[in-house]
């Protein structure tokens, strides 16, 4: 008995040991994404140069490389070009979410557009390359790109723009400190009418009381219009929708007016902190779903001999785009639906909100054997996962033969009638001529 006990005593031990265990790894694995140690970062490298005619030609080089998390003179994790993020008070990590396996790295080089100027921390040198990284996650939350600033040897001095960019071989390790980031965790917004989204914008800089500039703009059919602009440095704003107190936060976000028709467009969130410009560029299209409805409940009766007119509307869509298809098939479904091909449709008509609707209708004379039949009027529109279906069942009924019989008898008296009275008529005109 002792033995036993003291062998279930070992077994809930080690369950509760391997239970706090998969708890921890858990907990780890949900957070392991902000203390990651290095990611695959492909390094979109350039070689610029200018041709026979003057102009500025860039060929772009995909080359293997990591990010890199750590401090300066750690060892590279890979073979590879590796940059190297060293301590800063900006830590692009803070503001990932999801899985390693869900984020897409790529770093590109960075030209200041011949801007000089020494980045206003300790260490910082005028020859100082930079570079971005920008990391997305593949399901669409959010685009973080960091600047990343590296220090290369006094050798290297004067290798700074484009067109004598500093040289990176397949190996190197290139110490980097994250100088500023830029985010968005609304890379692309869909939304319906009138309603009044917040385009998510956010900034860090490596120093305090960064000279920043923050705009907000909108791309529409090629033209960009300022919706908001703000200086720290003069403490001046234009325009609406970003709440300025918040900026000195690192909040930039974007809070739209009700949406309507001229609201969609490319919405372009930029914050400039000399000589370092970020951008994000966030699409916002317009989308309502279709209402369907029948102009007949979920049976129809008719009688054999008369038509019905049939018509299915689509109302309240965006954008215009739509399809609606009429069928038949047994009651219970069919794996081959047969698709009218006696279908007329209206015009699109515009409302006043921006929507649209479209009718698709068509006149139904059945026989006999089309009762039983279900018609289904089916509508498919981009706003929608799945068509919408709207159907009825068809009864084809005879005409009633008691009806029918009392419709001779009326018809033959009504004739008896008109003949007694016609007889009587030509009787008076007869004895009339006699008089005469």
């Amino acid at each position: 008995m002792i033995v036993l006990r003291t062998r279930l005593d070992i077994m809930f031990w080690t369950f509760g040991v391997l239970t706090l265990a998969l708890l921890c790894l858990g907990v780890n694995g949900t957070n392991s994404v902000h203390d990651v140690q290095w990611l695959p970062c492909q390094f979109v490298d350039e070689k610029v140069h200018i041709n026979e005619e003057g102009h500025t030609e860039t060929n772009y080089i995909h080359r293997e490389a990591v990010l890199q998390f750590g401090n300066v003179g750690d060892s590279p994790l890979h073979p590879t070009i590796t940059f190297l993020v060293t301590g800063s008070k900006v830590d692009m990590r803070r503001y990932l979410e999801g899985d390693e396996d869900t984020l897409h790295c790529e770093t590109r080089r960075y030209s200041t557009g011949g801007i000089v100027m020494r980045w206003p921390i300790t260490g910082a040198q005028d020859h100082d390359v930079w570079f971005t990284c920008t990391i997305r996650h593949t399901k669409g939350l959010f685009v973080i790109t960091t600047f990343l600033r590296h220090t290369p040897t006094a050798s290297a001095q004067g290798q700074m723009d484009y067109l004598q960019w500093l040289t990176v071989n397949d190996r190197d390790l290139l110490t980097t400190s994250a100088a500023m980031v830029v985010l968005t965790r609304t890379p692309s917004v869909e939304v319906g009418f009138l309603k009044e989204p917040n385009l998510h914008c956010q900034f860090a800089v490596d120093h305090k009381l960064p000279n920043a500039t923050v705009e907000w703009r909108l791309q529409r059919h090629g033209e960009r219009t300022k919706l908001f602009s703000y200086s720290s440095r003069t403490g001046k704003s234009e325009g609406s929708g970003v709440a300025v107190k918040a900026i000195a936060a690192g909040n930039a976000s974007f809070k739209l007016q009700p949406t309507r028709k001229l609201s969609e467009g490319t919405y372009i969130c930029s914050v400039m902190v000399p000589p370092l410009y970020g951008s994000h560029d966030i699409p916002l299209s317009l989308s309502e779903q279709p209402r369907v409805s029948l102009n007949v409940g979920s049976t129809l009766s008719i009688t054999l001999g008369t038509d019905q007119k049939l018509i299915c509307d689509a109302e309240g869509y965006y954008p215009l785009d739509v399809n609606i298809e009429w069928y038949r098939e047994p009651f219970g479904g069919s794996p081959t639906p047969l698709f009218l091909k006696n279908v007329l449709y209206s015009s699109h008509r515009l409302h006043k909100d921006g929507t649209y609707s479209l009718s698709a209708f068509f006149l139904l004379q059945p026989s006999m054997e089309d009762s039983g039949y279900k018609y289904t009027c089916r509508v498919s529109h981009k706003s929608l996962l799945t068509p919408i279906r709207k159907s009825f069942s068809l009864i084809v009924t005879e005409p009633d033969s008691t009806m029918w019989y009392i419709k001779v008898f009326v018809f033959i008296i009504l004739m008896v009638v008109i003949l007694y009275y016609a007889l009587q008529y030509l009787a008076r005109q007869n004895a009339a001529k006699k008089r005469f």
